[in-house]
């Protein structure tokens, strides 16, 4: 049975649903929508900021050469008549669309962060903060505001990388998902690199020279760089289809939309029954398998598969040299084995690698999927 699957995002999720489409199946048309004439590699976005490092990859290498690529922005789904519009005006009609459209940082509360504030969220995000970057005197200050784990990247890639001074500020504690040996080994890391950490305090007002915190503390800052909440497009709630609270749409456990089965999802942007999935690409890569095989099950006529979650660890680069691996139980609950050290950024690079040597690109025929 011949389809047209249209798929809105090409980052990890869309791309490997892509792939595993056009892999064994000759009848089925797939367009990638995305605003990008690339597949950006979010996971290196803070090296590229610290050290010009090239996070995009061609979707030459990234995407089937027989996937038709539409380039733009999504502005409405029309589920009942299965149409896609996007904001350059094309129309797309779709037999199963598959919603991979990512997430990105959360507007932020602090005030003064719209005009002063940088993120290392999005690739046009990374690009406008690299180019502030390169601005700075080398004795400029720079506060990374978010102690989660792309806060704590980005604040030592930017220490081993640079001489400015690098003050890490956290509402709670750093990195609050580990165990306390692997945040212990973080901690003393960032340390050893010059980060100042500051934690168990909010900043609450940012302005081009300095952070304030509760309690009128203030950290010098002429850069501020925003590792926050994130959240993820309006794209479903707009198009009235059903999400959840953060405004991501809501799946049954084979990756599809309740009111519309046409629809599957995979990546950030979705939750999957009562589970709220870490947005990473650890997740997006086997969702974005899953979501391709539910719809070759639907077009074949048999039942599709329930996902079952596969955690396995969490990755954190400390600059170049050093890092962090903590081992996770398959629901993503940390366990006491880490691997910290050189060790543990020799497993965060290959990880990294791995997913462009051989998850992503069309020429390697491995899929992994959470069935």
């Amino acid at each position: 049975m011949s389809a047209h699957v249209a798929i809105i995002g090409a980052g990890y999720a869309g791309v490997m649903a892509a792939k595993r489409l056009l892999r064994t199946r000759s009848d089925i048309t797939v367009s990638v929508v995305n605003p990008r004439p690339h597949f950006v590699q979010r996971i290196r976005l803070h090296q590229m900021i610290a050290a010009g490092y090239d996070a995009t990859v061609s979707f030459d290498s990234a995407l089937p050469r027989t996937a038709h690529r539409v380039f733009g922005t999504v502005t409405d789904i029309d589920a009942a008549v299965s149409r896609l519009t996007l904001d350059n005006g094309i129309v797309l009609d779709y037999d199963y669309l598959v919603y991979a459209v990512g997430s990105r940082q959360s507007p932020s509360t602090i005030v003064g962060a719209a005009e002063h504030g940088y993120s290392v969220a999005e690739f046009e995000d990374a690009t406008r903060l690299e180019s502030r970057l390169s601005t700075l005197d080398e004795k400029a200050a720079i506060c990374v505001v978010g102690g989660g784990l792309t806060g704590i990247e980005t604040a030592a890639e930017l220490a081993e990388q640079r001489s400015n001074r690098i003050t890490l500020v956290t509402g709670g504690i750093v990195a609050p998902d580990l165990s306390e040996r692997a945040r212990s080994a973080i901690l003393r890391t960032l340390t050893d690199l010059g980060v100042d950490i500051v934690s168990e305090s909010r900043v609450t007002r940012i302005d081009g020279s300095s952070c304030e915190l509760a309690g009128s503390m203030r950290v010098k800052a002429e850069c501020t760089i925003l590792a926050t909440e994130f959240g993820v497009p309006e794209l479903a709630r707009r198009s009235g289809l059903p999400v959840d609270d953060l405004g991501r749409l809501k799946l049954n456990d084979r990756l599809e939309c309740p009111s519309h089965p046409d629809i599957v999802g995979a990546g950030d942007a979705v939750t999957v029954g009562e589970n709220s999935l870490r947005m990473s690409c650890q997740a997006a890569i086997p969702l974005g398998v899953h979501a391709a095989e539910t719809i070759l099950h639907r077009l074949d006529g048999s039942a599709p598969h329930p996902v079952t979650p596969k955690f396995a660890g969490k990755c954190i680069s400390l600059g170049r040299r050093y890092g962090v691996f903590q081992r996770t139980t398959r629901v993503d609950e940390a366990t006491r084995m880490f691997i910290a050290g050189r060790a543990g950024a020799f497993v965060k690079e290959r990880v990294c690698s791995s997913t462009t040597d051989w998850a992503v690109t069309p020429r390697r025929s491995l899929f992994y999927s959470w069935t």
